[in-house]
C-alpha cells in the first residue's frame, strides 16, 4: 500500500549532501508505535520526494525501489545516567573538543551556521565524569524528528573522547517519554558503549529542566572503511 510522501529540507542536513540521521530516524520512528529502532540504509537525500510507508510491522523510507531506512518497534534497553546540572552541561560544552570533520560543519544538531538555524549541539566532556559528554540545549520548533536529532550527534561526540569525528550513524534505537515545551531548558548527554570492529556503540539522552528523562537512545555509528 502506497504510503505518506515526505521531503527532507536542507536546513536538516548533517554531511554536506545528505539529512542528519537522527532526524531522518525521527520520521521514520514517526510511523512505528511506541519505542522505536532505525537502521539507516543509504545517505537520506535531501530536498526530493521520499516515500514513507507501513509494511508488514516495519516502517520504510524509500527513495524510489532504494530502502534509504527501515524502522520497527524496539526499545533502546539502557538506563541514563544521573544528568549533569545546566551549568555543568553549559561549561562541557564550552570546551568541547576539536571539530575536525568538515563534511559535518554544517550538521542540523552539530556544525555552527551563520543563520542559526541549526540545534548547536557542541558536547564536551563532563568534569568528573569519565566517558561522559553533554551540552545545553533550550528546546525550539519542537517536534519527534528535531529530539531524534538532539539524541544524534552527542553519541558521535561521545565515541570520539569528545571531538566529532568521521564516523556515521548507522543505527538509532530511541524511547521518547515526552517532548520538551518549547523553551525549556535541556541538557543532552552522550556515553560511549563498546565497540567492535569498525562498529561503535554509544548510549544518548535528554533530560528536562527537572532533570526528568526526556528520550534515551543506543546507537550504533560506522567508522569509514580504510
Amino acid at each position: 500500500m502506497p504510503g505518506r510522501t515526505i521531503v527532507i529540507d536542507r536546513r536538516y542536513r548533517g554531511p554536506l549532501a545528505s539529512a542528519n540521521g537522527g532526524y531522518a530516524a525521527g520520521l521514520v520512528a514517526s510511523a512505528v508505535t511506541g519505542p522505536a529502532e532505525v537502521t539507516l540504509r543509504l545517505p537520506p537525500p535531501l530536498g526530493v520526494p521520499l516515500e514513507l510507508r507501513r509494511e508488514a510491522g516495519r516502517a520504510l523510507l524509500l527513495d524510489g525501489h532504494a530502502v534509504v531506512a527501515e524502522g520497527r518497534p524496539a526499545d533502546p534497553g539502557l538506563e541514563p545516567p544521573a544528568p549533569p546540572t545546566w551549568g555543568e552541561a553549559s561549561a562541557a560544552a564550552a570546551g568541547a573538543g576539536s571539530f575536525d570533520a568538515p563534511e559535518f560543519a554544517e550538521c542540523f544538531v552539530c556544525g555552527t551556521r551563520p543563520e542559526h538555524d541549526g540545534l548547536e549541539i557542541h558536547a564536551g566532556a563532563v568534569a568528573g565524569r569519565d566517558g561522559l559528554v553533554a551540552a545545553p540545549w533550550v528546546a525550539r520548533e519542537v517536534a519527534r524528528e528535531v529530539v531524534w536529532a538532539a539524541i544524534d550527534c552527542p553519541g558521535g561526540y561521545a565515541i570520539a573522547a569528545g571531538e566529532r569525528g568521521e564516523p556515521l550513524l548507522g543505527r538509532i534505537t530511541a524511547r521518547l517519554s515526552r517532548l520538551p515545551r518549547d523553551g525549556e531548558r535541556c541538557v543532552v548527554v552522550g556515553w560511549p558503549l563498546g565497540e567492535e570492529g569498525r562498529k561503535l556503540f554509544a548510549g544518548t539522552a535528554l533530560y528536562g529542566e527537572g532533570g526528568d528523562v526526556l528520550a534515551v537512545a543506543r546507537q550504533t555509528w560506522l567508522m569509514p572503511a580504510a
